[in-house]
C-alpha cells in the first residue's frame, strides 16, 4: 500500500494551480443522467472518487470519454446517457463513496424508478439519507428500504412540491433540485444549502434547459421541464483544496500564489485566518498567501456555507497546533470528525477533546512521526503537519488522500516541499 514521506521544515514558495472542485464534479457527472444528449464538463479533477463515479455511471449506461474518446476520465469529460440500461446502483460501487446517492434523484426523475444501495465513504459520522427520501416522497415517489437498498418508484413521474429541509443538507438539496428539473409543475426548496458547489450544479442545469430561480440563496424555485438537453460547463475551482494550501503556506511560513482560487468561496476561512496572522489577498490569477505576523490561536466553529467549512476543520486544527496561545475548535456538522487528533498527538500536538469541541494549545514545534490517515480531510491535515514538523513524517492509508487531492505531492514539490510517494 502506498505511503507518503515528508521531510518538514521547508517554506513553500511559488505557484500552485487549484484543481476543479471534487464535490461539484461528482454531482455534475450525475446530472448527465437527466438528458440523452452530451454533457461536456471541463476542469474535471483526476481523483479516485471521480473514477468511482465514472464506474457507477458506466454501469447505468452512460458513455464517458476524454475529449470525445473512451479514455480514462481526465480534465475534459464528455458524458452521454443516450439510453439508461440499468437503474440499480449496486453496493459494491456505492459503498466506496457517499456521493453515489446523487444518482437517486436523476434516475427517478428520468426513468421513474431507481434501486440505490445505501452509501458508504469516510467514517466521519452519520450522514443519513432520510432527507433525500423525504424530498422524493414529497414529489410523489413511493420508496421502501429493503436489504440495504433504497427502492424508489414513480410510475406517473415526479410532480412539483414544496420541500422544507429541517436542517441544511448539501446533497439533499442537490438531489431534490436535479429531480425537480424533470418533475411536473413547480418545486420550491426551502432551507436549501447555499454552498458554491450547489450553485455550480444549478448553473449547469440551467445551461441544460432547466428553469431555476434563487441560485445561491436558501430558497430555490424550479419549474420542471419535459426534457433537458446537452450542455458544456466548466467546474468551479476546489475551495477545500485552496483552503488546505492556504493553511499549508501559513504553517511553513511560505509565500505562494494559488492560481484559480476564489476568495469569495473561502471568505469565512480567510476572515478567521486574518485574525490568526495569515494574509490572503487577491491577485490577477487567484490568491496570494503569506504570514502577516506570528501565528495566533483563534476559536473556530464549523457551519454550513457561508460559515467556516467542516471540510477545513482538520486543517485549521493542525495550523492551531503551532500557533501561540490556545484555540477552541468546535465541530457542528459531523459528530465524529476528530479522528485526526490522536495522530496529531503522535507528532507532539497538545489537543484535548471535549465532546464536539477540541482545545488546542500551541506548541513550538511538531515532530515527524509515522501517522495514519483516517478520512479524506484528516489525511490533508496530516500532510500539513508533516510539512511543518521537525524531521520525517510517514503517512499511510493515503488512498483517502487520493480521493480528494489531485497531484498533491507534485504541487507541493514544485513549491519546495520535500515530499515523495513510496509505492507499496
Amino acid at each position: 500500500m502506498d505511503k507518503i514521506r515528508i521531510k518538514g521544515g521547508r517554506p513553500l514558495r511559488g505557484k500552485i494551480p487549484i484543481s476543479g472542485a471534487k464535490n461539484a464534479a461528482l454531482k455534475l457527472m450525475a446530472a448527465s443522467l437527466l438528458t440523452d444528449e452530451v454533457l461536456a464538463l471541463s476542469n474535471v479533477p483526476q481523483l479516485a472518487d471521480i473514477a468511482t463515479m465514472a464506474n457507477l455511471l458506466g454501469q447505468h449506461g452512460v458513455s464517458i470519454g476524454l475529449n470525445g474518446s473512451n479514455a480514462t476520465p481526465g480534465h475534459t469529460m464528455e458524458l452521454r446517457a443516450a439510453t439508461i440500461t440499468n437503474v440499480t446502483a449496486p453496493y459494491e460501487l456505492v459503498r466506496k463513496m457517499r456521493a453515489s446517492i446523487m444518482v437517486l434523484g436523476p434516475l427517478v426523475a428520468r426513468c421513474h424508478a431507481a434501486k440505490v444501495s445505501l452509501p458508504g465513504g469516510c467514517a466521519i459520522g452519520t450522514r443519513p439519507v432520510d432527507l433525500h427520501i423525504a424530498a422524493l416522497e414529497r414529489m410523489g415517489a413511493e420508496i421502501t428500504l429493503d436489504d440495504g437498498y433504497i427502492n424508489a418508484s414513480a410510475p406517473k413521474g415526479l410532480r412539483g412540491a414544496e420541500i422544507v429541509f429541517p436542517i441544511v443538507t448539501v446533497t439533499g438539496t442537490e438531489n431534490a433540485m436535479m429531480a425537480a428539473t424533470l418533475a411536473k409543475g413547480e418545486t420550491l426548496i426551502v432551507n436549501a444549502a447555499r454552498e458554491p458547489e450547489v450553485a455550480d450544479l444549478a448553473h449547469c442545469l440551467v445551461a441544460m434547459g432547466a428553469e431555476i430561480d434563487g441560485i445561491g440563496t436558501d430558497r430555490l424555485r424550479i419549474v420542471g421541464k419535459d426534457r433537458l438537453h446537452g450542455a458544456s460547463h466548466t467546474i468551479i475551482p476546489d475551495r477545500i483544496e485552496a483552503g488546505t494550501f492556504v493553511m499549508a503556506v501559513a504553517m511553513t511560513d511560505g509565500d505562494v500564489e494559488l492560481i484559480g482560487a476564489r476568495q469569495e468561496h473561502i471568505q469565512s476561512a480567510c476572515d478567521v485566518l486574518a485574525r490568526a496572522g495569515v494574509a490572503v489577498e487577491k491577485t490577477g490569477q487567484g490568491l496570494r498567501v503569506c504570514r502577516s505576523g506570528v501565528l495566533r490561536g483563534v476559536d473556530v466553529t464549523t457551519e454550513p456555507f457561508p460559515g467556516f467549512p467542516t471540510d477545513l476543520q482538520a486543517q485549521m486544527m493542525t495550523l492551531m497546533c503551532v500557533a501561540e496561545g490556545a484555540s477552541m475548535i468546535t465541530e457542528t456538522i459531523f459528530e465524529n470528525r476528530f479522528m485526526h487528533v490522536p495522530e496529531l498527538a503522535r507528532m507532539g500536538a497538545d489537543i484535548t477533546v471535549h465532546g464536539s469541541s477540541a482545545m488546542v494549545r500551541g506548541v513550538p514545534k511538531l515532530k515527524g512521526a509515522p501517522v495514519m490517515a483516517t478520512d479524506l480531510r484528516a489525511s490533508g491535515s496530516l500532510v500539513l503537519a508533516g510539512l511543518a514538523a521537525e524531521g520525517e513524517t510517514t503517512l499511510s492509508r493515503i488512498y483517502h488522500l487520493d480521493r480528494g487531492y489531485e497531484r498533491l505531492e507534485e504541487k507541493l514539490r514544485a513549491c519546495g516541499a520535500e515530499i515523495e510517494r513510496i509505492r507499496g
